[in-house]
């Protein structure tokens, strides 16, 4: 049985770049470009495409993106909204994602809200669960309930390992380009715990390849999809 055939939920695609051996970033953790021109505009028309982006904490932290769609890749850019997982509301005040250029909307545990921590009105903060992580499922049928169709998810590595490991997701695209990282401690596009034993890996099923400015663009689906 489809894990989340109960719940109502966006469509969800899970996208992201990684480097040729598989890595995301450097060691470090900070920004790494690895997309091409080329597919930075693909990403920015799938942006303009969904209804919200959704990112982790760890992504803020570590490259602080708006999450907004540029003109210089879509002539009519629309303003979708931002969503972050934020159990413990680690954002710092200043971030990118709660400025007023777009809305917000924060998913954090109920033990964060004894914070009292207050933002802008662009911004919307959903106290539920409890523990280090937020409720995938809750939060989809949140977003489902506010007129969310599409999200596009952008990571980090554990918010993807979560999403495929939980079956929540409808797209996965992955842009592999022309490069080596290297690394033992270089992120990998799915972090978190991992698969344990064979029965744990998640099986996708491939269905196109193509070239863009120099990498490669796989997208899959999952299987029985």
């Amino acid at each position: 049985m489809d894990p989340d055939a109960c719940i109502m939920r966006p469509y969800v695609h899970i996208n992201c770049a990684m480097s040729a051996d598989g890595k995301i970033a450097l060691p470090i953790r900070n920004q790494t470009t690895i997309s091409s021109k080329e597919d930075f505009a693909r990403v920015h028309r799938l942006r303009n495409k969904s209804d919200a982006i959704l990112v982790g904490v760890g992504t803020v932290l570590a490259d602080d993106p708006r999450l907004s769609v540029k003109s210089e890749f879509v002539a009519r850019p629309k303003r979708p909204m931002r969503v972050l997982l934020d159990a413990m509301l680690r954002v710092p005040d200043g971030a990118k994602i709660l400025d007023p250029s777009a809305p917000t909307l924060i998913f954090s545990n109920r033990d964060a809200k004894a914070s009292g921590r207050r933002f802008g009105p662009n911004v919307e903060v959903v106290h539920g669960g409890t523990g280090g992580m937020v409720d995938l499922k809750a939060a989809l049928e949140t977003m489902h309930g506010k007129g969310v169709r599409k999200i596009l998810v952008e990571g980090g590595s554990e918010v993807i390992w979560s999403f495929l490991e939980q079956g929540l997701f409808d797209r996965l695209t992955i842009y592999v380009g022309s490069m080596v990282i290297g690394g033992r401690a270089s992120p990998t596009p799915a972090g978190g715990e991992g698969a344990k034993r064979f029965e744990d890996i998640i099986p996708l099923k491939l269905l196109r390849t193509r070239r863009i400015g120099g990498g490669v663009l796989l997208e899959y689906a999952p299987t029985g999809r």
